[in-house]
């Protein structure tokens, strides 16, 4: 697990969407989960993996990209990059929460609960 932050992948499509892939990869998510995540299809994500397309800047699914990889680098800063204690982080009811963080992204839409809870 390496850090990725968004000021280094903002810049560029093809960057932001290598991204957000390889942190989908590294937090074990399905890609049918970052579907719902950035409110895409999962042939998108499929396109997406296949390098036939990138996240458009200016749309909804960049805006939730940023917030994700938002999501990554507060909790990489938060358990210093180890992966067993992010991903249990991710998967474990939190208190403040009252929710599992992943589920509260995927299926509520809650990205902005989760990032406030890291920082």
């Amino acid at each position: 697990m390496h850090l990725i932050k968004v000021a280094e992948v903002s810049g560029s499509e093809e960057k932001l969407t290598q991204a957000v892939l390889q942190i989908t990869q590294m937090l074990g998510i399905y890609n049918a989960e970052l579907a719902r995540i950035l409110h895409l299809r999962c042939a998108d994500i499929g396109a997406l993996l296949d390098a036939h397309k990138n996240i458009s800047e200016d749309t909804e699914a960049w805006a939730r990209a940023i917030k994700y990889i938002e999501m990554y680098e507060a909790l990489y800063y938060l358990y210093e990059g180890n992966e067993i204690k992010i991903n249990n982080w991710l998967r474990k009811k939190h208190k403040g929460l009252q929710a599992i963080p992943l589920y509260l992204m995927v299926d509520e839409q809650k990205i902005n609960q989760v990032i406030d809870v890291l920082n």
